[in-house]
This record gives structure tokens, C-alpha cells and sequence, in this order.
């Protein structure tokens, strides 16, 4: 059979390092602003800046980091022989610049993101369209066929499965930090009852910071009232932990790591954009719990600092088994693709098993076992996204969620409503430093990997990524 003169050879990823070395090398001067009028121009097919752009638009509206986006894209420049091609990728906007040369006018095209859906089954499908394309296995036709398939395509799990695996992150911190079943119980209760609260006000337009605030209210008066309960019928049981499930649920782990990942690749805009985000989260969640928290001291329900959940560092089954709930759980309410979650549920294992060790054995502090655990799960995810040619992101963001601090912020919340401002700011600042710990952690395993592990999503390497260049003394 014939081969068809517009498709590019297959390769294989060794081979796909050299082509794209090569194209780079021949466009050299072009990048530099070189002349070459003498050359023969062609226009673009403007299918291609359109298939770049959607691909772009719906992996950033996913949940993938502003430097996978740019990696995508510009395989796929360099994958449909799209000349001259620039990307330019913030935390709202796309824009792709081709110039075909000679007398012809630039090319230029943007998208915006105005929605966005954390959806890991996605970003998993995208990848694999970017990845066949690079190599060459895919004519232009069939990428933009696979590209609206991927688009109509449904979650691998129901919506009801992901609310309630929703509600099961609680319940797994819930058993985490000493709760006991009756409290992860109603830990899942409050957080699914918070959660479709959220999503009701969400169809009626309200801000997504009011939405988080509401969630966090509603499912802080159903500890609180299990905590009154509790001290009245003399039951015994750990309600502070429903509270705590329900911040682990709602801490946003995943913006935190993509904000600290853009910024060390020198993405400042999209980094900046998103620790915003982050910290408008945690100011709803603190908005919320405070409300509570401080209605209820006024009306005299028992908040006891002495007993307040807290896992410690200890490593018996319950806590092993929540640890490996709340990763494999949040993993799911992700949409992370079934044949991954093993992997994570090991990783969330690993996570805690290394900062409980590290903590124990070396006596460190809780920021140094945070960041330890985070850099092994950041090197293990990142080895396992290479080895299998898979996204970096599902693998990371469920793996870290065991050590989010929860129940740091719950306990300083708590002592700020109790008039001890002081102390509770501190422990306020323990928690955001245990957070940039973990999305620094995660970032600096990947470094590691990057640096000994050849190519990358497109194959371009260590020496072609922008923000690995010295921007002091000489080159």
C-alpha cells in the first residue's frame, strides 16, 4: 500500500528527540528574525491552527498546567508542519502565531477559557492524541475526529459516583484523624449534603467563592451538631473530625501545585492567577468554618482544643487504610481513568508512610516530613507519567491529598475564635506553609526526574524547555 505523502513517517520517541532537534536547528534564523523572503511561502492550513487551539483551550479548561498546554501545542505545530509557530498560554487565554514568510501576514488566532471542569479523563485522552500526533500516527483529519470525540466523550465514571466519592474524601479523613466510623459517616452525609448545596447555587449564578462558603458552612453545623450531641448524650465521639473531612474535601490541592509548577517554568502570570485562586479558596473555607466555629462558642457548645482530631504520625491500618481512600477517592472525583487508581492508592500509602518515617526517626518538623513525602510522590508520579507515557497531574494531585493540612487549619481557626489570635495565626501560617511545602515538593521530584530521563511530552528535552536558561552570567 501507498503511503500517504502528507502523513508523516512513524517514529519512535528517540527518533521524534532528533526531528524535532533538526526542525529547531532549520528554523534558527527564522527565530531570530532572520530574513528569508527568498524562501518559497505557503499559508497555513488554518485546520491546523484550529485543531491547536481547541486542544489548547479544552487541556487548560481540564485541570493541566500552563507548560503541558505549551508543550502540547507546539508538538502539534511542529507535528503538521506549521510554520514559524509561537504559543503564548495564561491562566484565561490561548494564542497561537504562525508566519508563513515572504509577503504573507502573520497568522494569528486565540481562545479563551471562561469554564473550567477539572476533568483528568480528559487530559489523560488529550495527551494520548498529542502523543500519537507527535510520532507521526495521526493524519490531520483524524486528529480533529479524535479531538471532537474526546469532547462528546463521557466520564469514565457516573455523576452520582463522583459526588459521592466526593463525600467519601471526607469520610476516609474522617477515619484518618481517630473519627471512627460513626463520624466518617456523617463526615460523607455533610459533605454531599455541602456539595449539591453548592452545586444548586451554582445553576443560580452565585460566585464560586459564595458556593464554597455555603458548602463549608452547611457541613460545619452538621459537626457542630453532632459535637453537641455528643457531649449531651455523653457518647464519646471525635465530631471535630466531620469538620476537618470536609476541609480536606475542599482544599484546593491541585490549583496549589499548578501554581507553583507554572511559576518555577516561568509562567509568573498563570502562577500568580492561581495562588489567587488558592487563597480565595482557603478564604471561603476560613469564612465558613470561622462563621461557625464563633456561633458556636457564642451559644455554648464545648469546642475543646485538647482533643481535636489529629492523625499525629502514627501508621496503624486505619490510618493507612484512610490515607489510601483519600487519594484513590479524590482520584475519582477527578474523573482520573480506572486503570491509574492502584498506582495512587500506593502513592497515597507512600506519602504518609515517608512523612510519618521522616517525622519519627530524624524527629523533624512537620513542614520537613510535608516536603519529604511530597518530593518522593513527585518523583514516583513523575517516573510513572514518562515510563507510561501518561499525564503527570492525575498521578500527583490524588497522591498528595493525604497530607493536606486540614486539620491544621481547622485547629487554628478554632483557636482564633477562642481569643488565642496569636497562636491560631501561627498555626494559620503552619497550614499555608505545609500546602506551598507539598506543591513545592511535588515540583522539586520532577525536577529531578527531568534532569536524568530523556525528552518529555513532545521530546524536546531538558535543553529546549525556556525557563531551564541561567538569567545571570553567561549561558
Amino acid at each position: 500500500m501507498a503511503q500517504n505523502p502528507h502523513r508523516p513517517n512513524p517514529q519512535n520517541e528517540d527518533n521524534l528527540l532528533t526531528r524535532l532537534r533538526d526542525w529547531r536547528a532549520s528554523h534558527e534564523p527564522e527565530l531570530h528574525g532572520s530574513s528569508l523572503d527568498d524562501e518559497v511561502a505557503e499559508l497555513p492550513d488554518p485546520r491546523v491552527i484550529d485543531l491547536i487551539l481547541r486542544v489548547g483551550e479544552l487541556l487548560l479548561a481540564s485541570g493541566e498546567s500552563t507548560e503541558a498546554v505549551s508543550e502540547a501545542m507546539l508538538s502539534l505545530s511542529v507535528a503538521y508542519e506549521l510554520p514559524r509557530s509561537e504559543v503564548s498560554v495564561t491562566f484565561t487565554a490561548i494564542t497561537l502565531s504562525a508566519h508563513p514568510g515572504g509577503e504573507h501576514a502573520p497568522v494569528t488566532g486565540e481562545r479563551v477559557v471562561r469554564r473550567r471542569t477539572l476533568d483528568y479523563f480528559r487530559v489523560y485522552e488529550l495527551h494520548k492524541l498529542v502523543q500519537e500526533a507527535a510520532l507521526g500516527l495521526l493524519e490531520l483529519e483524524d486528529a480533529i475526529a479524535r479531538l471532537r470525540a474526546i469532547k462528546r466523550a463521557r466520564p469514565p465514571y457516573p455523576n452520582w459516583l463522583i459526588v459521592m466519592c466526593f463525600g467519601l474524601i471526607a469520610s476516609s479523613a474522617s477515619l484518618m484523624f481517630g473519627g471512627g466510623f460513626i463520624v466518617a459517616g456523617v463526615a460523607f452525609v455533610a459533605t454531599v449534603l455541602g456539595d449539591r448545596a453548592s452545586a444548586y447555587l451554582a445553576k443560580r449564578g452565585l460566585a464560586e467563592f459564595y458556593q464554597m462558603t455555603a458548602a463549608t458552612i452547611i457541613a460545619s453545623c452538621i459537626g457542630v451538631a453532632l459535637l453537641w450531641a455528643s457531649e449531651a448524650l455523653g457518647l464519646g465521639l471525635n465530631a471535630g473530625a466531620v469538620i476537618t473531612g470536609n476541609i480536606m474535601a475542599l482544599l484546593p490541592g491541585r490549583a496549589l501545585v499548578a501554581s507553583l509548577q507554572d511559576g518555577i517554568s516561568g509562567s509568573y502570570v498563570s502562577s500568580v492567577a492561581r495562588l489567587l485562586e488558592v487563597f480565595f479558596t482557603l478564604g471561603a473555607i476560613v469564612s465558613g468554618v470561622g462563621a461557625v466555629a464563633y456561633a458556636a462558642v457564642k451559644i455554648g457548645v464545648p469546642m475543646d482544643l485538647d482533643n481535636l482530631p489529629m492523625a499525629g504520625t502514627s501508621i496503624d491500618a486505619a490510618v493507612i487504610a484512610g490515607a489510601a481512600g483519600i487519594a484513590v477517592t479524590f482520584a475519582v472525583s477527578l474523573a482520573v481513568p480506572p486503570r491509574m487508581l492502584p498506582a495512587i492508592g500506593g502513592m497515597g500509602i507512600v506519602i504518609w508512610v515517608v512523612y510519618a518515617g521522616v517525622r519519627t526517626l530524624l524527629d523533624a518538623p512537620i513542614i520537613i516530613g510535608t516536603a519529604a513525602g511530597a518530593i518522593t510522590v513527585g518523583i514516583a508520579g513523575h517516573w510513572l507519567a514518562r515510563s507510561t507515557h501518561r499525564p503527570v497531574l492525575p498521578y500527583v494531585i490524588p497522591g498528595i491529598a493525604p497530607l493536606l493540612p486540614g486539620s491544621i487549619l481547622y485547629r487554628g481557626l478554632l483557636e482564633v475564635t477562642l481569643d488565642q489570635t496569636v497562636v491560631g495565626l501561627v498555626s494559620l501560617a503552619s497550614a499555608v506553609a505545609v500546602g506551598l511545602a507539598l506543591g513545592a515538593g511535588v515540583s522539586l521530584g520532577g525536577e529531578f526526574v527531568r534532569a536524568f530521563h530523556r525528552g518529555g511530552l513532545a521530546g524536546a528535552g531538558r535543553r529546549a524547555r525556556p525557563a531551564a536558561r541561567r538569567t545571570r552570567g553567561g549561558q
